[in-house]
């Protein structure tokens, strides 16, 4: 697996390999010292999953089917946040093709032999100074680009809340327009690892866990939280397992996630 991260140290590459139960890390560029001491929390070894107890048959039965699954931290906020903001409103192809077109036309070569038009994403002042029309043409309209532009002018401060506890980065994310529920979780659980920052505000989440547990396929978030209460402190683990267990209510309409309506 090849990944690309703009870490505190500077851009780098990250290239990891598994062999016979040995996992092996490869780095380039200015920040792959910072890759590599990261690389054991990004592999999910500050994750504790024997903290979670399954309540219900379908979770106990997709936690046996995948043993070793870990939640993994990054250590990194705006490179999980941005593509969040991406994903507000807009399909998952949607928001992977304006991220695709926008860090590869504004950021960097991945450092050292990465895989051919392999980018690292912009830098802060980078994103700051792209222009109306490259947004546009990356799909991206004005809401979701505003949003991206106040959250890099305090890059430094966002970065911090990684030595937050997650609702407190939460928190501290929310206080930027436009960044709601459904974006500070989407990005805590990957830069955090936050095993209890549920998604709220999505379209698709509450009917699946509403169908798998109790057989609502129309539960909102008021009933999702109900029934993901028992898990109260793993309740994102709850909902990644479920997620897993592929039992998801028919659609007779595609439904696109709602994302953040924020404060705009």
């Amino acid at each position: 697996m090849w990944r690309t991260s703009r870490t505190p140290a500077g851009a780098g590459t990250l290239r990891v390999s598994a062999r016979d139960g040995v996992v092996r890390g490869e780095a380039w560029g200015p920040g792959s010292e910072w890759l590599l001491e990261q690389l054991p929390e990004m592999l999910g070894a500050a994750d504790d999953p024997d903290a979670f107890e399954p309540r219900h048959r379908l979770v106990a039965v997709t936690r046996h089917r995948r043993p070793g699954l870990r939640l993994t931290r990054t250590g990194l906020v705006l490179e999980s946040l941005i593509p969040s903001v991406l994903e507000q409103k807009v399909t998952a192809d949607e928001a992977y093709r304006a991220w695709r077109l926008l860090v590869r036309k504004f950021g960097e070569p991945a450092p050292g032999p990465a895989p051919e038009r392999m980018a690292v994403m912009p830098a802060p002042r980078t994103w700051a100074l792209i222009p109306s029309w490259e947004w546009h043409r990356a799909g991206v309209d004005n809401k979701r680009a505003s949003t991206i532009l106040r959250a890099v002018r305090v890059a430094g401060r966002l970065e911090e809340a990684v030595g937050m506890e997650p609702g407190a980065a939460q928190a501290r994310l929310e206080l930027v327009s436009g960044i709601g529920p459904w974006t500070s979780a989407e990005t805590v659980q990957r830069s955090h690892g936050a095993a209890d920052s549920v998604t709220v505000g999505d379209l698709h989440l509450p009917g699946i866990v509403g169908y798998a547990l109790a057989g609502d396929r129309d539960a909102d978030d008021s009933v999702m939280l109900a029934l993901l209460e028992p898990y109260a402190g793993q309740r994102h683990r709850a909902a990644r397992l479920i997620l897993l267990s592929g039992r998801a209510p028919a659609r007779r309409v595609p439904r696109m996630p709602r994302g953040d309506i924020g404060r705009l």
